[in-house]
């Protein structure tokens, strides 16, 4: 679990977006555009699927957050092979 957090520290928020590199198909996407074209929505031209995790880390800095939230997409969030990953900070 690590040590406890810091309290005299702030915590760090990091958005991982984690979707589907460009020529994986994108099965629920393809759903989606057809519903909507079926439901008389039909002037989208694309549509794409994202999975958003919002990170919050105790008495973590930007950098120490970036790095955790790194190595959260590496060991569980995201498959290399499929998926394009982006990291940013979220400021309050």
């Amino acid at each position: 679990m690590g040590a406890p957090p810091d309290r005299g520290r702030r915590s760090t928020k990091v958005e991982v977006r984690v979707e589907l590199k460009p020529g994986v198909v994108d099965a629920e996407a393809e759903s989606i555009q057809k519903a909507l074209g079926l439901l008389g929505i039909s002037a989208i031209e694309h549509v794409a699927t994202a999975r958003i995790y919002d990170l919050e880390f105790a008495a973590a800095d930007r950098s120490e957050a970036e790095r955790l939230a790194g190595e959260a997409v590496e060991r569980l969030l995201a498959n290399p092979v499929i998926h394009r990953v982006t990291i940013r900070p979220v400021s309050d």
